[in-house]
C-alpha cells in the first residue's frame, strides 16, 4: 500500500488574530512537519516585516499548533 502524501500548512495572522493573505506569503503546502517547520525557521523575519504577528500550522487542514507570536518574548 502507497503512502498518502500529507499536506502541512501555515496559517499568517495579524495583531488582531485576523488571517492575512498576498503574494508575500507562501501557501505552498509542506510534505512533511519538519519541511514546514524548516521554512518558517528562514522565514519568520521576513513575515513579520510582511505584517505577519502569529502563525498557526496546519496538517491536512487540521489545526497541530497555534497560534504562535512572532513577537519577542517580554
Amino acid at each position: 500500500m502507497a503512502a498518502m502524501s500529507e499536506a502541512w500548512t501555515w496559517t499568517y495572522l495579524d495583531a488582531d488574530g485576523k488571517e492575512l493573505s498576498g503574494d508575500e506569503l507562501v501557501t505552498t503546502a509542506f510534505p512533511s512537519q519538519s519541511d514546514a517547520e524548516n521554512w518558517f525557521g528562514e522565514s519568520w523575519h521576513e513575515l513579520g516585516e510582511a505584517g505577519v504577528d502569529a502563525v498557526v500550522l496546519h496538517r491536512e487542514g487540521v489545526v497541530v499548533y497555534g497560534p504562535m507570536s512572532l513577537r519577542a518574548a517580554e
